[in-house]
């Protein structure tokens, strides 16, 4: 029997979650997608996406995805209102379809669109070091936020006085960030200790 809250044994080492499936589109078993980032290109540019369930299905859900490949192969994918849909090559039933609903989409960042001067993916941003121009080490990339129109680094580092992980967030705007080197793994910014 299928694990589906683990991934398979050929998981690719560089697969990257971008979305989740929120249910059944169409009568033809196509389905629903909420994609992580604003513009999902990395859903577009593959034509295979690894799957992997959420905990705690039914044995029902396990049975209707019993027959689901790994990976999916994708027939069709475009942006529909506020989300995705998209058909998937071999999924032709409604119940199946919505037996997806929660399934946690991921693709290769090998398939990602190179990505243009100045832009970064943020799976790329994640770990990186960030320092200001006085050197001082401020942390490390926890997370980005989506603020509408900029996003936000959020650094985590630790407070030596207290022990306490401590977070501090940074605009993602040139104005502060001087610098992304991602082969040296390291942002520099214009930013303070105590700001």
């Amino acid at each position: 029997m299928m694990a589906f809250d683990s991934p398979p044994s050929e998981w690719p080492d560089d697969a990257v979650e971008v979305a989740v499936v929120t249910g059944a589109w169409g009568i033809k078993g196509g389905l629903r997608l909420k994609p992580f980032s604003p513009d999902p290109q990395a859903l577009f540019s593959s034509k295979r996406w690894y799957w992997q369930g959420p905990p705690g299905l039914t044995p029902a859900q396990q049975a209707c995805l019993s027959g689901l490949e790994q990976p999916l192969r994708v027939a069709s994918v475009r942006e529909q209102g506020e989300g995705v849909v998209a058909l998937i090559q071999d999924l032709t039933d409604r119940d199946v379809a919505q037996a997806c609903k929660g399934l946690r989409l991921f693709v290769r960042r090998s398939s990602f669109p190179t990505a243009g001067d100045g832009e970064y993916y943020w799976v790329d941003l994640l770990g990186l070091e960030v320092f200001n121009r006085q050197a001082q080490r401020l942390g490390a990339v926890a997370g980005l936020m989506q603020t509408g129109p900029h996003s936000v680094l959020r650094i985590e580092w630790r407070d030596e006085a207290t022990g306490h992980t401590q977070e501090r967030l940074i605009p993602f705007v040139q104005v502060y960030v001087d610098s992304v080197d991602l082969a040296a793994k390291r942002i520099q910014v214009d930013w303070g200790l105590d700001d």
